[in-house]
């Protein structure tokens, strides 16, 4: 067992204490099975790293981080639960506790220095905006091991072709190479959520030249998937014919046809429209 984990009984019990009820609107959904606290820290490989982890919430994840990490940023969102995370790590020098909204990105100013490991159980009403923002705009982050909803981290990682691959396979397949370490049940959490859970780990790679402008392509594209190429891609530039000649891609394709790479080839050879 992880040491300090939380079972469901001491979540409860934090809770009631501070008389806080999980929060919805904050995607709340505590994780309360030591076990899997054991596995995602397994994973995250995060010995002698600095982590940041979004959404610590009463701190189950956060303690067991700190056993191995150089140091822990804690973010957490919701005022009424810091009282009780700060009380659960009180004991531990290497946990800074930030109250903050972790989908402006603020937290990154935290992030002094070079390398860091994003350790998190996402809320799912934000994880998906606050895995693609970091990726795309915090470069100290270089692995990323976070609890998703199974669908998100499916489309995480989908690849050309897929029914659910659309701008956000786009933007991880730019930046990272990722798979599905585990597969985390609906009933691990208080309380339990409707759907299942994955834990995905993304490690950055260099970003292609032109990344934004090849996800603006994507998002192009994907905003009007139905149409081919050569229509959809109409509100980024001026003449999608001629782009995606000189590109060498037919555009009688949808968005869905085209990798990555596809989309930074479209980059390279485009002009703002």
């Amino acid at each position: 067992m992880a040491d300090g984990a939380q079972s469901r009984s001491d979540i409860r019990k934090l809770l009631s204490d501070q008389g806080h009820e999980p929060n919805q609107n904050y995607g709340q959904n505590f994780l309360a099975d030591p076990g899997v606290v054991v596995d995602i820290v397994s994973v995250a490989q995060v010995q002698g790293r600095r982590v940041v982890e979004i959404g610590a919430g009463t701190g189950t994840l956060t303690k067991a981080l700190a056993g191995l990490a150089s140091r822990v940023v804690a973010i957490e969102i919701d005022r009424h639960l810091v009282p009780v995370l700060e009380s659960e790590t009180a004991s531990l020098d290497n946990v800074d506790v930030v109250c903050s909204d972790a989908t402006s990105l603020e937290f990154v100013e935290n992030l002094d220095g070079g390398d860091w490991v994003m350790v998190s159980n996402l809320p799912y009403n934000v994880g998906t905006g606050i895995v693609l923002d970091a990726l795309r705009h915090a470069p100290a982050i270089s692995r990323f091991v976070v609890m998703v909803q199974k669908e998100v981290g499916e489309r995480f990682l989908a690849q050309p072709g897929s029914k659910v691959y659309g701008v956000p396979s786009v933007v991880v397949g730019l930046h990272a190479r990722g798979r599905i370490a585990l597969r985390v049940p609906r009933h691990v959490f208080e309380p339990a959520p409707a759907v299942d859970s994955v834990v995905v780990v993304l490690d950055r790679v260099e970003q292609p030249a032109k990344a934004e402008r090849a996800i603006a392509f994507a998002q192009a594209g994907f905003g009007q998937r139905r149409k081919m190429l050569r229509k959809s891609l109409g509100t980024a530039v001026d003449d999608p014919a001629r782009l995606l000649d000189a590109a060498g891609i037919d555009g009688t394709l949808r968005a869905e046809e085209l990798s990555p790479s596809d989309y930074v080839d479209l980059a390279q050879h485009g002009e703002q429209g």
